[in-house]
């Protein structure tokens, strides 16, 4: 029995990157009654759209900016409401796995689906859902808070039914990654991605550049990548030497920019999760306005640079709420320079966020 199964992630790109261990589990199908809905819909908002399209396991995408989640957000009207109710209905879905962080509620999202006819919704809430979820996960209670994204959302897969197929380790991936040697060239190189979504999570334009230089001076090649905004700020860093590629690519182009690296610098961006998903290894700039147990780059060696115990941990912050941004700024270009030596030399660990809780799942 086959069956179409809506799996929902509606804010970032990373967040979206985050979710295909979960994405790839609805697919394979349930267990162990041997059903297999393997036609899954992705729902996503605009920001995650492209990333969704390059899930193995996604069949379908379709795109809904969400009033609750997107900043800044759309009006709830009743048309931009009946949009979604109409092409779920019309998709004849009739089960949806609703992804959510701690921050988030799916019961906005479960709303409009029982009002679209889904007849199974599972989802993690720390409010009472009443009649809104079939399947719900009391977070803290059900699973650990601290624990990566992407276990997370497997674990909310996970209690749905749905079991990644044998085999599969859990970690991201894409479906297909294009050769950009017409990009890159053929020599071996270091990806440096400087921007940041919110100011609290970069590092200075200038820090940058300074690694570029020292990372040229180490006999480095340096490729430089940023969106079409980004482009005064990828030619700063770049200098006159580095290759310049501000927006140059989209996402599927950026994704085999990192796959050939030999390791990524960036900061927490949805591109430290596209270089995950690709294998390579990431020097991450991460801010603790968010916990890096939930959001650093997952499964992949993994350098963390920054003060995790800095004032702004944990606040959430998008603009630093302490003078100086010192969790980053503090950071040296040296420091950053010797964490891409480590993972070069294959001396730095895979992430420490490897949960337990799955292998203890499985046993």
């Amino acid at each position: 029995m086959t069956g179409r199964v809506l799996v929902a992630r509606l804010d970032s790109m990373g967040d979206v990157l985050l979710s295909g261990p979960a994405v790839r589990a609805v697919a394979n199908g349930r267990i162990p009654d041997g059903s297999r809905p393997n036609h899954v819909v992705m729902l996503c908002g605009r920001q995650g759209e492209a990333a969704a399209a390059m899930l193995p396991g996604a069949a379908e995408v379709y795109s809904w900016d969400s009033p609750w989640i997107m900043n800044p957000a759309p009006a709830m009207t009743g048309p931009h409401a009946d949009r979604l109710i109409d092409y779920v209905r019309n998709s004849r879905i009739t089960e949806a796995v609703i992804l959510t962080s701690f921050h988030q509620s799916p019961l906005p999202l479960a709303l409009l689906l029982r009002l679209a006819g889904v007849e199974r919704i599972t989802g993690a809430s720390t409010d009472y859902a009443g009649s809104l979820l079939d399947v719900r996960l009391k977070p803290g209670e059900d699973f650990p808070e601290d624990q990566p994204e992407a276990e997370r959302a497997l674990g909310i897969a996970e209690a749905a039914g749905f079991r990644l197929p044998a085999g599969d380790d859990g970690k991201l991936r894409l479906a297909s990654v294009p050769d950009v040697a017409d990009l890159v060239g053929h020599d071996p190189y270091i990806v440096v991605h400087p921007g940041a979504a919110v100011p609290a999570r970069a590092w200075p334009p200038l820090h940058h550049a300074a690694a570029v230089e020292l990372l040229q001076g180490a006999g480095h090649r340096v490729v430089v990548t940023g969106g079409p905004g980004e482009t005064s700020l990828t030619a700063t860093v770049a200098g006159p030497s580095a290759l310049d590629l501000g927006g140059r690519t989209d996402l599927t182009s950026l994704a085999g920019v990192m796959a050939g690296a030999g390791a990524v610098i960036t900061g927490n961006t949805g591109p430290a999760h596209l270089a995950a998903a690709v294998g390579t290894p990431v020097a991450c700039l991460f801010s603790p306005v968010v916990p890096a147990i939930r959001w650093a780059p997952y499964g992949v060696p993994l350098e963390l640079l920054g003060d995790q115990n800095a004032a702004c941990r944990l606040t959430r912050a998008r603009i630093c709420p302490v003078p100086g941004h010192p969790c980053l700024d503090s950071v040296s270009p040296e420091e950053v320079v010797a964490a891409v030596e480590r993972l070069m030399g294959g001396v730095s660990s895979f992430s420490t966020h490897v949960s337990t809780r799955r292998k203890a799942r499985n046993r």
